[in-house]
């Protein structure tokens, strides 16, 4: 099933890489139609090319609109070679047999994401390209289509070992790619078009699959889709895996809530260890402080420039990943001293419009969960004091990224106990009591937030007798008035959100 390329038409936006192509054609005796651009950039490389618009007897039309939408270009593609009613029409017509199609598609992503001109975004919607990729796709018993730069190498080697000759596991292989290019390229135009609209289809693209070593267990395989040097330079330190990944999302999703100088250490996800304060180093040593066992192997994340007696401090204790917007030269120089420690600088806050899980024999998706609470209801004995105040809405966040059921225990902007994951309240509580009393915290006038309601009054006479002297929580339960009863009867601050903050 080899078929030798004997005529190509190539039509691109991008011609990075595309000389040694249009060389090895020439080289070859294939016969090139062209547009444009693409034929003026062909006949720069001294190969000879025939314009599309002799071939169709029509110019290019409606400002460039229309240029290939032909018969006598489609026909040539699309006609199967080894029907004789096809190959008789394409004699009756005068149409010439294509072999080889060479399209990419206007950059419609980047355009969007360069401008709000509407007009400007719909004319880099591809019309003719998008059409000549499907024909050739479709003909590829027949026919290579190569539907993106990202393809050339592989063409040029194809072209080189077979002598212009293509096997149909060649042609069969470029033409999924192709399908994948439109594909994708069709996902970023729906959802342009669709902005906030219900989608009656799950559709989601993320170009550069990217192979990690393994995914959540060595066992399992894992990728990752998308495009992490939009958010970081990664200034040093080994591959990210696929658990690495994880708990950098994780910690760059809690530090970015904050806008004080602000230190964060993650652990499978949870955070173990935060605190927020004027100087930077001084932010590190309270959110270790917070759980020094839990803190060896985490993922450190803080939003304000790493200074060199910061990474001092940091480069005392074994860590596997350090985010931050900056880092001094004499920082870098401290923490490079580890091979494998990995140094992520974060350009642009991660910013994730939804939230999707596959689940059951579907996918589950929702907006993600923004803000930190809806109101500010004062509900117990008294409103909550300036510090209070500032204790509360630090640890209604901090709580707000921990797994369910969570409990977070909070003084002096510093996490000092959590319990996350615990199949009851009461458990979370207890676990982030333990946790305080571990580290020698004085909980007396420590500030406790809950992410979801108390369905009776045990959590708040628990946290009452181990110092907690304000609570935050969403309300929302039938026996909302036990613990409001308890918290007026002990001096106690109660704010309700109406805002609860599940994390499964």
């Amino acid at each position: 099933m080899q078929k030798q390329i004997k005529s190509a038409l190539i039509s691109v936006f991008y011609k990075d890489n595309l000389e040694n192509i249009v060389k090895k054609l020439g080289e070859q005796g294939v016969t090139i139609y062209s547009t444009g651009g693409t034929q003026k950039f062909i006949e720069e490389q001294g190969v000879h090319c025939v314009a599309v618009e002799e071939l169709t007897a029509y110019p290019s039309i409606l400002g460039g609109r229309v240029k290939t939408l032909h018969p006598k270009v489609f026909g040539g593609i699309l006609a199967r070679r080894g029907n004789e009613q096809d190959l008789a029409q394409l004699q009756e017509y005068g149409i010439p047999e294509i072999d080889l199609v060479i399209v990419d598609l206007y950059p419609f992503e980047e355009t969007v994401k360069s401008t709000t001109e509407e007009q400007a975004i719909i004319e880099k919607i591809d019309i003719g390209g998008v059409s000549l990729i499907r024909a050739a796709g479709k003909n590829y018993k027949d026919v290579v289509i190569v539907a993106s730069k990202d393809q050339y190498a592989d063409l040029e080697k194809v072209l080189v070992e077979g002598s212009g000759a293509t096997t149909l596991e060649d042609r069969r292989r470029f033409a999924a790619k192709a399908f994948e290019v439109c594909a994708h390229y069709d996902v970023a135009i729906a959802q342009y078009f669709l902005h906030n609209e219900p989608q009656q289809y799950f559709q989601a693209s993320l170009p550069q699959g990217q192979v990690m070593r393994y995914g959540e267990n060595p066992h399992q395989d894992g990728r990752f889709y998308g495009n992490l040097q939009e958010l970081f330079d990664k200034l040093h330190g080994k591959e990210l895996s696929y658990n690495n990944l994880v708990d950098v999302d994780a910690a760059c999703q809690l530090v970015q809530e904050f806008t004080a100088t602000t230190f964060a250490v993650i652990k499978h996800t949870n955070v173990c260890g935060i605190a927020s304060r004027p100087a930077l180093k001084d932010a590190w040593e309270a959110a270790l402080a917070g759980d020094k066992e839990s803190a060896f192997g985490g993922v450190l994340a803080c939003n304000a420039v790493v200074d060199k007696a910061t990474a001092e401090a940091i480069n005392e204790i074994f860590f596997e990943i350090l985010i931050a917007p900056g880092f001094d030269a004499d920082a870098l120089a401290v923490l490079t001293t580890k091979k494998n420690r990995i140094l992520l600088q974060q350009k642009q806050p991660v910013k994730q419009p939804y939230m999707y899980k596959n689940v059951l024999n579907g996918i589950l998706l929702q907006d993600s969960d923004t803000g930190n609470y809806k109101d500010w209801t004062d509900a117990g004995a008294r409103p909550a004091s300036t510090a209070e105040k500032a204790d509360l809405e630090f640890a209604n966040l901090v709580c707000k990224h921990l797994k369910s059921n969570a409990i977070a225990l909070v003084k002096d902007k510093q996490l000092i106990g959590k319990g996350c994951g615990q199949t009851s309240r009461v458990d979370a509580l207890r676990h982030a009591i333990e946790k305080a009393r571990q580290f020698n915290f004085d909980l007396s006038g420590a500030s406790m937030a809950s992410d979801a309601f108390f369905p009776f009054d045990d959590c708040v006479r628990i946290a009452h007798t181990a110092g907690v002297t304000a609570v935050i929580q969403p309300g929302g339960s039938v026996r909302d008035n036990d613990s409001i009863e308890f918290c007026k009867q002990n001096d106690m601050v109660m704010i309700m959100t109406g805002m609860r903050h599940f994390r499964h």
